[in-house]
């Protein structure tokens, strides 16, 4: 029998069991409490808290994530931390509603129902599950899958269907140049009838019910799956609420749904498309709006006078996530206001959407 060790959250009194070689994440995760997280996989701080009481081994870890001097004061990110003793760790960043409304990480069988190509470098698939999976709208799971050579490859990606669909889970991939998972989906490594594993839910970028204001959606790339999902539960909720949904791409052929979108936004006056192209210079054409994605955001902003009022959800590449931040404090956003999905590209052992 394995030797299990009591972890005990600070300010929030929740106490629960850690098995040996587990992290205390993950300890979490199994049983239904879900801490701060982003990454998994010790690069990107969101689960920083303070270890108070105990001892524990780092697993390994990015210094722009936890540097040494953070590590001298007790700073330790939970999704690396093993722990040898009982430990007293005190929560950096918490959410009373994260915590509430947590969902126990399970593994789930399934297999790929359908393989679609939206445009040039963007995939949809769809996957059937064996058993039902609760998850809340701008979730993700780890998709684990056997490639027809041989090789198994694990990937992070978020759901595009809304919670009601528990059973068929629809995702928008993009393809890396280096991307192994996109690039076996192309090269046919990766077929329709594959079996696959699932993990999850994870993240806290999720719908939350019952908001005043309006909500701001902000994707680009394979960041439109979370939003997807976002915004038809939304819209399923009956509330309502002003929705500006922003999407950026580089060109024309970079965007898809548009008969989809076109369809809802006919549906809900209160929704409005706001589509950016970066690279549409010599697009004479295009009648929407050109640049980069995160200052169509400022200007609405402005123009609307919203003044930290409402909620935004960005789920995309880096570079849009971090231009986007600024733009949102200056316009008055709180951070319990803003909730972020950062997708990373496959390297290494980082987890891709």
């Amino acid at each position: 029998m394995s030797e299990t060790h009591t972890v005990r959250l600070s300010p929030v009194g929740v106490e629960f069991e850690v098995e040996n070689g587990e992290t205390v994440l993950n300890a979490a995760f199994r049983q239904g409490i879900a801490l701060p997280h982003g990454c998994k996989e010790g690069q990107c701080s969101a689960c920083k808290s303070v270890l108070l009481e105990g001892e524990v081994d780092m697993l390994k870890y990015s210094t722009f994530a936890l540097n040494d001097m953070e590590k001298e004061s007790g700073h330790v990110l939970l999704c690396r931390c093993i722990a040898y003793s009982d430990l007293e760790v005190e929560l950096l960043n918490y959410d009373e509603e994260i915590l509430a409304k947590a969902i126990a990480v399970k593994t789930y069988k399934g297999r790929i129902a359908r393989i679609e190509q939206l445009t040039h470098d963007i995939r949809g698939i769809e996957i059937e599950l064996g058993s039902p999976m609760k998850f809340w709208a701008g979730q993700y799971v780890d998709i684990t899958v056997t490639t027809q050579k041989g090789e198994t490859i694990t990937r992070s990606f978020s759901m595009a269907n809304t919670p009601d669909q528990t059973q068929k889970l629809s995702f928008i991939i993009k393809k890396y140049p280096e991307g192994k998972f996109s690039g076996e989906l192309d090269s046919g490594g990766i077929r329709a009838g594959a079996e696959v594993t699932v993990v999850g839910p994870y993240g806290t970028c999720f719908r939350r019910d019952e908001r005043q204001g309006p909500l701001i959606l902000v994707g680009a790339g394979s960041g439109m799956s979370p939003i997807w999902s976002i915004l038809n539960d939304h819209l399923k909720s009956g509330e309502k609420r002003p929705v500006y949904f922003f999407y950026g791409a580089r060109t024309r052929n970079d965007l898809f749904y548009l008969d989809r979108i076109a369809e809802l936004v006919g549906n809900h006056s209160d929704v409005t498309f706001i589509p950016v192209l970066s690279h549409a210079n010599d697009d004479a054409e295009w009648q929407g709006e050109r640049g980069f994605v995160h200052q169509s955001v400022d200007a609405k902003l402005k123009q609307l006078a919203v003044d930290g009022q409402g909620d935004v959800h960005a789920c995309g590449p880096p570079p849009m996530i971090d231009a986007l931040q600024p733009v949102l404090f200056m316009n008055g956003f709180e951070t319990e206001r803003i909730f972020f999905d950062k997708f990373t590209t496959s390297a290494g052992a980082t987890p891709a959407h």
